[in-house]
């Protein structure tokens, strides 16, 4: 089982642990704010679920049907965490709606918040594990899973400090308006999620200042060469795909041009780590005079 593998099965046991504690909280204290936020935990154990199967099913090798690998399943994931975060802000809404005409003090509010404490502060923990090691492996699922699990946080921490508030102030009103605000940072959340992983899906270019770093890896290793055009990028998952047109001299042999390729993918992989890189050599008519060119 490989790390992004370990991690996301991990995801998936502190998720249920979390739901677990917030579910008493909610049932010592009988607060919608704090009811809201245990229905946010029930989508994270769906999330982590569905996470989970995307990155097994994205590590499998390319096949015959599918010749670039399987890496986009994990945007296929992420989509569908995104989904769930907008159907739990709904139905949080639906429930804050109902409480705000009938509003009551919440029980056991010091014990029922200091589970509530504890859930966040494991889901603060794992959130930072996730996002350093969805960076480091690259893995849209992760990083998705992490997203969500900060955006929790957040939620959490306001909803905490609004329990309290109530309980200490007896303002009722404020439990149910805490429950719509969480369900609102909820719903953002959700839209920007699935922004971000429809994105991926149609094929993003990477971003400018990763861009940027590969067209200088080109010009400095293309030594021999005249000029890189039509240089396009993509992202798949944990692979990016990186295609030019790398324009030769006419006299130049066949050895030559793919010594200065080979030189080339060995620089971009080693920048970019699981990497495609396709390259097409064209004789120095076919110079555009644009691009990048060889230093």
């Amino acid at each position: 089982m490989d790390r992004a593998t370990t991690l996301a099965a991990g995801s998936v046991g502190v998720s249920v642990a979390v739901l677990g504690l917030k579910a008493i909280a909610w049932w010592l204290t009988g607060s919608v704010a704090l009811m809201a936020d245990a229905l946010e935990s029930i989508v994270n154990v769906a999330a982590a679920c569905a996470a989970l199967l995307a990155i097994r099913v994205s590590a499998a090798p390319p096949d015959a049907n599918h010749p670039y690998g399987h890496a986009k399943a994990e945007y296929f994931s992420a989509v569908l965490e995104g989904v769930l975060i907008v159907v739990a802000a709904l139905l949080i809404l639906n429930e804050t709606w109902q409480a705000w005409f009938n509003p009551r003090a919440p029980e056991q509010a010091g014990v029922g918040l200091a589970v509530s404490v504890c859930a966040t502060a494991i889901n603060f923990g794992w959130a930072g594990l996730l996002t350093r090691a969805g960076r480091r492996l690259r893995s849209p699922a992760l990083l998705a899973d992490a997203r969500h699990l900060m955006a929790d946080v957040v939620t959490s921490g306001g909803v905490v400090l609004g329990v309290g508030a109530v309980a200490m102030t007896g303002v009722l009103w404020l439990d149910p308006l805490l429950a719509g605000l969480t369900a609102v940072n909820i719903l953002f959340s959700g839209w920007q999620l699935l922004r971000e992983s429809v994105g991926g899906l149609m094929d993003e270019a990477v971003e400018p200042a990763q861009l940027g770093r590969i067209r200088t890896l080109v010009s400095q290793e293309a030594e021999g060469a005249i000029e890189a055009h039509d240089l396009r990028t993509r992202h798949a998952g944990r692979t990016t795909f990186v295609e030019f047109h790398l324009v030769v001299p006419g006299g130049m042999t066949v050895a030559q041009a793919h010594e200065i390729c080979d030189r080339i993918e060995t620089a971009l992989k080693a920048e970019l780590g699981s990497a495609v890189i396709t390259i097409h050599v064209e004789p120095e008519e076919k110079a555009k005079h644009q691009g990048v060119l060889v230093l």
